[in-house]
């Protein structure tokens, strides 16, 4: 699935369950196929607030493509016409940057320059192909995937979904996705107190799944990293991290997500959180704790109709 936060509850179904929809644009990027890999032709759109776009940002970092795919970050704010662009160049990029590429105002004109007829929502990330103008694709799980294409160029690829640990990594993705990533949100969203509980109840069921999995690898022992899968990085860990990342920050009061905090009920979480975060800089460098915050409490009127950023908590993250 591709994502964004949401302005509201549109998405919100009569049961007061938010469903979120499917991404429509589906291409990849293939050595051999319509999309090629080329040094400059493609262009990344993505929000920091945004923890599917994080995933995009990890793994462009990871695969060490800064000079093959640029980059824009659209404004934090996001209101009923969808996410927008700041437009002024500015050195500090904490509230967002222009669009590099056109100097869009709005993402959705960049979805209505790759089909005039779009009717969806104006998701990020956006895989977009400037020579061909038009949206690759705008699927998270689908573009943290092509962007190992790149190592006929770079020379360079982290395996982040190695051959005999794909369906392990599938199978925990699954529920991952479903429980945890999306469940933060169904539980945000909700619109009835019987679809929030159920909701809630049900991401903290797989918190502890999480919990029990990295204790059962870890405990009693000094590893210098932790791992969800194997011995080393995959995109298990990516899409996880997004997600428990801004747990504490922003789902455990905003999306009223708090039976618990990661920070004090799951010791393997934190430490794996921790990390992946202090000690890997793809994950540290394309986190901005403020602009998340900004961009959650002051886009959702009907959770946070004042736009108050919470101060807390201090800090963000705890210290290795």
């Amino acid at each position: 699935m591709a994502g964004a936060s949401l302005a509201g509850t549109a998405l919100t179904d009569k049961d007061g369950e938010f469903r979120r929809k499917a991404s429509q644009f589906r291409n990849w990027i293939t050595k051999d196929g319509e999309f090629q890999p080329e040094k400059g032709r493609y262009h990344l759109y993505v929000s920091y607030a945004c923890p599917w776009a994080h995933r995009a940002l990890i793994t462009r970092n990871l695969q060490k493509l800064h000079d093959y795919i640029d980059v824009s970050v659209v404004h934090f704010h996001l209101d009923d016409n969808g996410w927008r662009f700041i437009t002024e160049a500015k050195d500090d990029d904490s509230e967002g940057t222009i669009d590099h590429v056109y100097h869009l105002d709005r993402l959705s004109k960049l979805y209505s320059k790759a089909n005039p007829d779009y009717e969806g929502r104006w998701t990020v990330p956006v895989l977009w192909d400037k020579k061909k103008e038009t949206i690759v694709s705008n699927e998270s799980a689908e573009i943290i995937r092509m962007l190992g294409e790149f190592e006929v160029l770079t020379g360079h690829k982290v395996d982040l979904y190695p051959e005999e640990l794909k369906s392990e990594i599938d199978e925990l993705n699954a529920w991952v996705y479903d429980n945890i990533n999306n469940g933060v949100y169904k539980s945000g969203f909700a619109t009835s107190q019987t679809a929030y509980e159920s909701n809630v109840v049900n991401v903290f069921k797989y918190l502890d799944k999480a919990e029990n999995i990295l204790k059962d690898k870890y405990e009693g022992k000094d590893d210098k990293f932790y791992y969800l899968i194997g011995n080393h990085l995959t995109e298990a860990d990516i899409r996880l991290f997004t997600t428990i990342i801004r747990f504490d920050p922003v789902y455990h009061q905003h999306f009223k997500c708090n039976i618990k905090m990661i920070r004090h009920d799951y010791p393997f979480i934190n430490t794996w959180m921790k990390k992946l975060y202090w000690q890997n800089e793809a994950f540290k460098s394309t986190t901005d704790f403020d602009h998340i915050k900004k961009h959650y409490t002051t886009s959702h009127h009907s959770i946070n109709p004042y736009g108050i950023v919470p101060l807390g908590p201090i800090p963000n993250i705890l210290p290795l």
